[in-house]
C-alpha cells in the first residue's frame, strides 16, 4: 500500500496529543490541513482512525493498532536524524537513559555525575519506569540504553551490553513486632504479612517464581510502587518487606531475616537495542559503568 510518510506523521501527532489543533501547532500547518490528511489516510486504509466529538478526540481500535506501530517508527526516525546531526557537529549528542526509581537512586547517580563532569555539554534525559517497562522504552526507540534488573522476562538476552552489579533479595522486618530472630523457611515467611512491589515488577515476579518452585502461593498484604516506602512500613512494623539488599542501609529497627532456602542472586545490567546503532553518548556512558568484578572491588 503506497501511503505518503507525511500522512503517517500527521497521524502520529494527532494520536499522541489527541488534539487536531495541538497537532497543527506542532506541525506548523493549518488545522484544516491536519483534518484533510487524516481523512485521506482513513480513506486509503478504509478504516476510521479517530472518534471525533465536540469535547475530545479518541483513537478507534484500528487507530490504536496503527499507533502501536507508528510510534516506535517515528522515534527511530527522530533518533537517526539526531545522530546524524550530532555527527555533523562532532558532538556526542544527548544521552537518554531508562531506569527504575530504585536503580536511579541507589546505583546510577554517581555514574551520571561522572558522565556530566566529563561531558558537561551533553544533555542527559532520564525516564523512570519499572524494569519490565524499560524494555518497551528501549524497543520503541525512546531511550538509548536501559539499566534494569535481570533476569527480566520481557528482555531478549541479545540486548545485554554489560552486567554491572550482582545483588541478593532479602526479607526485612522489625523484630519488635515479629519473631524473626531465627532462620525461617519460605513457608514460615509466607504466613507473615508480606509487603512487595506490585505484580509485574521484576522483583515481585522473581519472588512469585521462587514461591511457586516451593509449592507456595505469594499473597502480599501490601503492594506498593516504591522500595523506600516498603522499608518505611517495615520499620513501623506493618509487615515484612521483600527488597533488593542494596537499598537497605544499617538500621537498628530493622532485621534481615535469614532464610533456610538459598535465594538465587540477580544482576543489574545495561542493555541496548541491537537493531539500532549505539549512539556515541551511550557508548561513552557504558564505558563508565563497572563490570560485576569491578563493582565488587569498589565496594
Amino acid at each position: 500500500m503506497d501511503i505518503n510518510y507525511e500522512l503517517y506523521k500527521v497521524f502520529y501527532h494527532v494520536a499522541s496529543t489527541l488534539s487536531f489543533s495541538e497537532a497543527s501547532k506542532q506541525l506548523f500547518i493549518s488545522q484544516s490541513a491536519v483534518s484533510q490528511s487524516i481523512k485521506t489516510l482513513e480513506k486509503k486504509l478504509n478504516q476510521p482512525l479517530f472518534i471525533r466529538s465536540t469535547k475530545r478526540v479518541q483513537l478507534t481500535p484500528a487507530g490504536e493498532i496503527l499507533m502501536k506501530h507508528i510510534e516506535p517508527a517515528m522515534n527511530l526516525i527522530n533518533r537517526g536524524e539526531q545522530q546524524i546531526i550530532d555527527q555533523e557537529h562532532m558532538d556526542l549528542g544527548r544521552l537518554h537513559i531508562g531506569a527504575s526509581d530504585t536503580i536511579c537512586r541507589y546505583f546510577l547517580v554517581p555514574y551520571i555525575q561522572k558522565f556530566h563532569e566529563k561531558h558537561p555539554n551533553v544533555p542527559i534525559k532520564i525516564t523512570n519506569a519499572p524494569s519490565s517497562a524499560c524494555v518497551d522504552l528501549l524497543e520503541q526507540g525512546k531511550v538509548d540504553i536501559i539499566i534494569t534488573n535481570y533476569p527480566n522476562a520481557r528482555m531478549n538476552p541479545s540486548y545485554l551490553e554489560r552486567s554491572v552489579m550482582e545483588f541478593s533479595d532479602i526479607f526485612i522486618g522489625n523484630p519488635k513486632h515479629y519473631n524473626i530472630n531465627k532462620k525461617l523457611n519460605l513457608e514460615e515467611i509466607s504466613r507473615l504479612p508480606l509487603m512487595t512491589l506490585g505484580f509485574g515488577s521484576t522483583t515481585t515476579e522473581y519472588l512469585r517464581k521462587i514461591f511457586l518452585q516451593n509449592q507456595l502461593e505469594l499473597i502480599p498484604e501490601v503492594q506498593l510502587s516504591s522500595n523506600d516506602l516498603l522499608i518505611d512500613l517495615a520499620r513501623i512494623g506493618l509487615g515484612i518487606a521483600f527488597v533488593p539488599d542494596f537499598v537497605v542501609t544499617e538500621d537498628s529497627s530493622l532485621k534481615i531475616i535469614e532464610t533456610k532456602e538459598v535465594l538465587p542472586k540477580r544482576q543489574m545490567v545495561a542493555a541496548s537495542y541491537p537493531a539500532l546503532p549505539l549512539s556515541p553518548s551511550a557508548k561513552a556512558f557504558l564505558d563508565l559503568l563497572p563490570t560485576i568484578s569491578e563493582f565488587n572491588t569498589q565496594k
